[in-house]
């Protein structure tokens, strides 16, 4: 049956105009927004650290050691952001000035854990049947220790200090990056680019430098920005333990161990601190999911 369409009038709604199912332009940019929200402030995040890292007394009102007793234990206010710790001193500026000792702390310890890693993913990837039976067996014996017990053993035998701790901290991150490493390097060595040049009759080392190498380094970048977090989490764990930095220096671990003392009637000390160290762990996660979803695009 068809139905005339002059015979409807203009109100009947099969002649009403259908509303579009398409959203608005603005909805579309708000939804981009929010997803590209937690991206923005983790750079924005880290661009700050990094910038308190490098500046300092740039973005620090006072010194983070001047002592001035009659200002000890002042609470979060207009004369002291986030407060004073127990001689007195600024907490804000201490936490500027410890992004420095935290940050170097943490790179130094991620670029140490990447290059043994490296090596040690190489020769278990490429190095054949008997390298990579031996390496994984050493890396099976590393994963069985926890982490924080493994870099007390090594600072035990080596003695407490920032340089042992940085090595302490490289090490304990180094077998889990070797094994993402090797898994890498045996897939590519598995590839049909690979194949195409031994058949070429490309020797081995020039396979490995020329085909291997550079295309297992490409996910390092997000091994490094994802480690620089969990390496600042680590070193901090140490310093509350007194085996990092040592008093009064402003690091983040040192002053969250200071404040624990003074929780009950100071909870500034700890808190401030200890929301720098996830501020920078959470920024750097985000950062490396980042990066690891637009690199498999």
């Amino acid at each position: 049956m068809s139905i005339d369409k002059n015979e409807l009038s203009p109100g009947d709604p099969v002649l009403a105009p259908h509303p579009s199912k398409r959203p608005a332009p603005g909805t579309r940019g708000l939804k981009a927004l929010a997803a590209r929200l937690p991206l923005l402030l983790s750079a924005t995040v880290l661009a700050f650290f990094v910038l308190a890292a490098i500046f300092p007394n740039l973005l620090a009102p006072y010194d983070p050691l001047a002592i001035n007793p009659a200002d000890a234990f002042s609470g979060p206010g207009t004369g002291h952001l986030l407060g004073t710790d127990e001689s007195g001193r600024d907490i804000y500026s201490r936490i500027i000035h410890g992004a420095r000792p935290s940050l170097l702390i943490g790179a130094a310890a991620t670029a140490i854990g990447l290059g043994l890693a490296l090596v040690l993913g190489t020769i278990a990837g490429f190095g054949g049947k008997w390298l990579d039976f031996g390496v994984g067996r050493v890396l099976e014996v590393l994963f069985a220790l926890p982490g924080l017990l493994l870099a007390l053993v090594f600072i035990a035998l080596a003695g407490p200090g920032v340089g042992t701790t940085v090595v302490a901290v490289g090490l304990t991150t180094a077998p889990g990056y070797a094994r993402m490493i090797r898994a890498q390097i045996i897939a590519l060595r598995t590839s049909p680019m690979v194949e195409a040049a031994t058949v070429l009759g490309r020797t081995r080392s020039r396979i490995l430098a020329i085909h291997i190498l550079p295309n297992a380094l490409a996910p390092i970048a997000v091994l490094g920005t994802l480690g620089l977090g969990q390496a600042v989490v680590w070193a901090a764990s140490l310093s509350f333990l007194g085996l990092g930095a040592p008093p009064p220096a402003p690091e983040w671990g040192a002053m969250l161990s200071a404040g624990r003392t003074y929780l009950a009637l100071a909870w500034w000390m700890t808190f401030f601190p200890g929301l720098a160290i996830v501020l920078v762990a959470a920024a750097s996660t985000v950062l490396s999911r980042a990066m690891k979803a637009a690199g498999a695009r």
